[in-house]
């Protein structure tokens, strides 16, 4: 869905490797390209929150680990209220949305309870249907990442990490998570993630948006 309520600067995005008409060992190569570049992205020093520079930005936020297993929506929501508001509780912000212990079903509920509390219509919902995304998907996504934390709003972003696929410390089966987006770096185009989960060693941490893309389908974020 295009975004309507807010403007959107035309920014690039990452190009998409044709990875079906490599051969197998090209293939292979590739896939360990990547997972070298999601390490080095994952061993990067992460700045004090607000920090920035002309390339790289993040926000202040107040972080909290989620207090169930199955809040990480409304603890991926309060962090992203938190960059612009006293947030509410979990507590809370589970009810409002609502959350069950299945979780928080859609991304759609995360974006209208993020509007109510800051009276915007900022927050759209962004689907990712396409598993791996199509490029237009991954254009309006770092679109959406650099114009989000250039305005001060945290996107939160609703993934599912197979074992083959995970941001650092996560175990090793198919998570179904929420975390936040709370920075860039654009000289190398990766972002910055607050993830309430607790599997990483640190609370925030660097991911390529390589990765990113490709954490998102099929669910969505909200931007």
């Amino acid at each position: 869905m295009i975004p309507t309520t807010k403007f959107k600067a035309a920014l690039g995005g990452l190009a998409l490797i044709a990875a079906a008409i490599l051969p197998a060992n090209a293939a292979s190569a590739v896939q360990a390209v990547e997972q070298s570049t999601e390490q080095v992205a994952a061993s990067k020093p992460v700045p004090k929150l607000g920090y920035s520079t002309q390339t790289v930005r993040t926000l202040n936020i107040d972080f909290q680990y989620q207090q169930t297993g199955y809040w990480c929506g409304p603890a991926a929501t309060r962090i992203a209220l938190s960059a612009r508001i006293s947030p509410p509780s979990q507590q809370q912000l589970a009810d409002e949305l609502p959350t069950t212990t299945n979780g928080t079903d859609w991304i759609g509920q995360v974006t209208r309870v993020l509007n109510n509390h800051l009276g915007t219509g900022w927050y759209e919902t962004k689907e990712m249907p396409n598993d791996p995304p199509t490029q237009a998907q991954r254009d309006l996504l770092w679109r959406d990442v650099v114009l989000d934390i250039d305005n001060n709003y945290p996107i939160v972003a609703n993934i599912v990490a197979p074992a083959n696929n995970h941001p650092p410390g996560y175990p090793n089966y198919t998570i179904y998570h929420y975390f936040t987006v709370i920075g860039y770096d654009d000289s190398d185009q990766t972002v910055l993630i607050a993830d309430p989960a607790g599997f990483a060693p640190t609370a925030t941490y660097w991911l390529t948006f390589n990765q990113l893309a490709t954490l998102i389908p099929p669910k969505g974020y909200s931007a």
